[in-house]
């Protein structure tokens, strides 16, 4: 069976040099929602933008849905420490109705949104005013049933306004003298509160209008029309004051009821009902400071059990826990490390082997690990070693000092399974990603062939290259992604997302949100 050809498709944003970008426009986070008809970023702005498929287009596109602020920069003056706007993470929540729901955090704050369309509605004609002037013009003997119960409700002045001709409608319809005819205890109806301009009771006045609402189509109301449909954003909830430290991840269970936000040490347990109570359900800080040996980096919940959940490790540990067995997670049910022989460690290998990501498979699996040099799969069952590990800047090990130098070695980037859990995608630098097809199959063994490698370059040449098939576009993007001096570590692919149903992929390349496809 012949692999699918991978194409660039759509990008969006302001496509100018690299130089002359702003900081606030640069993208954060990019996530899929659960159907793939909706897609979300979020940028270092503190906005969120939102894409929505486009039904009209036979390929996988988007066009733009709507743009709101999520976060604003804050000052915790207990601290003395600035907050920063940027989005961290996004994860949707299932759709239950026409509305959509969104986490988004930052640093310290998480927010649920929801994002709706709102009808503007006007006044398009108001039938009382109409009926209010026209009846000044008439004598009572005459006066049709509309008029007589106009002349009642405003014969103490010839300039009553619609708003209190509406009002006092309204307290006639409301009435039971009017609409039963009930009265005294003799049986005589009393119209006390009609009054004449002399203050005497009109009878024939309250009868007319006895009448007149005893047939409900005789009442008339301002008409309303549609005027627009605009699409809203209301944060519903605001999770706060929940974290010491800067939050890196958050993950909703597959309850839907329930999610988990994770900082350098703690990860806390939340109901998305309740905004001001959370559990701490891990906790790493020791007693001492000084004793600190590892942070947490990455968290999940598992796709399918709800009581599941891992995090990793700047250690390049992985832990998985089942919160059936305690309230505080602090003994594992596995945890997932490849031994290392101590010979080979040197300066860097504590950095290097630290994991950025990891995410588990949407069946269950597997799960993927991202550290600066390698993707690792790890079969859930076996926590000895990895079934497969993808070296990814092998190219890098003899000029580790000069990413160390230039901070590149502390870039964090992610990886992600295909909806068919079966292939992976991790960036790169010179804004190349790869994707690794069918990497992830039962009888996958580290001993097998070297997995299927599309290498794919999200900027200018995409546009240029579009309709080139992947081969030629793949040797031009290898030649930059083996050479040291032609890498540009300013261009990294930190941030993307994979379609759950198909094989569609999108890629943040600084402010440039990029689609691509496989067809």
């Amino acid at each position: 069976m012949e692999e699918p050809t991978w194409r660039f498709s759509q990008c969006f944003g302001d496509k100018g040099d690299i130089e002359n970008i702003t900081e606030a426009d640069i993208i954060s986070t990019v996530e899929f929602d659960h159907t793939g008809d909706y897609l979300a970023t979020g940028d270092r702005g503190g906005r969120v933008v939102l894409f929505e498929r486009n039904e009209n287009k036979k390929n996988c596109e988007y066009r733009f849905y709507t743009e709101f602020q999520s976060h604003d920069a804050e000052f915790d003056y207990l601290k003395s420490l600035e907050i920063e706007e940027k989005i961290n993470k996004i994860k949707w929540l299932r759709r239950s109705n026409q509305s959509k729901f969104l986490l988004s955090t930052n640093d310290k704050t998480i927010k649920l949104w929801k994002i709706f369309e709102k009808q503007i509605k006007i006044v398009q004609e108001n039938n009382m005013i109409e009926f209010n002037s026209t009846t000044s013009h008439q004598s009572l003997g005459s006066q049709s049933p509309s008029a007589a119960v106009s002349n009642a409700v405003s014969n103490a002045t010839n300039t009553a306004s619609a708003t209190s001709v509406a009002s006092q409608l309204s307290s006639f319809q409301t009435n039971s003298n009017f609409m039963t005819g009930g009265g005294d205890e003799d049986g005589n109806r009393n119209y006390s509160n009609l009054n004449n301009s002399d203050g005497d009771t009109d009878d024939g006045n309250a009868t007319r209008v006895t009448n007149y609402f005893k047939s409900i189509s005789n009442l008339k109301l301002p008409r309303l029309t549609v005027h627009d449909t605009i699409t809203a954003a209301q944060p519903k909830k605001i999770y706060a004051n929940a974290h010491a430290y800067h939050i890196n991840s958050i993950s909703v269970n597959s309850d839907e009821e329930t999610f988990i936000s994770a900082d350098d040490l703690r990860i806390n347990l939340w109901n998305l009902g309740i905004a001001d109570q959370s559990f701490n359900i891990v906790d790493i800080k020791p007693v001492n400071m000084e004793e600190l040996t590892e942070v947490i980096t990455s968290a999940e919940f598992h796709p399918i059990d709800c009581n599941l959940f891992m995090y990793a490790s700047s250690k390049g540990l992985i832990k998985l826990n089942d919160m059936r067995v305690n309230s505080l997670c602090d003994n594992h049910a596995r945890v997932f490390e490849e031994y290392m022989d101590p010979s080979n460690h040197n300066f860097f290998t504590e950095i290097t082997s630290s994991i950025s990501d990891v995410k588990f498979s949407s069946n269950g699996r597997y799960i993927a690990s991202r550290d600066y040099m390698t993707v690792k799969i790890w079969d859930i069952n076996m926590e000895t070693e990895p079934v497969k590990t993808i070296n990814i800047h092998e190219q890098l090990r003899d000029r580790l000092c000069d990413t160390y130098e230039n901070d590149a070695i502390f870039d964090k980037f992610e990886v992600q399974f295909s909806g068919d859990s079966k292939s992976v995608m991790t960036g790169s630098y010179n804004n190349n990603f790869m994707i690794y097809q069918n990497a992830v199959t039962p009888e996958c063994n580290i001993d097998e062939e070297p997995e299927k490698e599309v290498v794919l370059q999200a900027d200018k040449s995409a546009f240029k290259t579009k309709r080139l098939g992947s081969n030629k576009r793949k040797n031009l993007t290898m030649m930059n992604k083996i050479d040291f001096d032609n890498i540009d570590f300013k261009k990294a692919i930190l941030h993307l997302s994979w379609h759950p149903r198909e094989n569609t992929v999108a890629i943040a390349a600084t402010n440039n949100l990029y689609i691509f496809s496989a067809y």
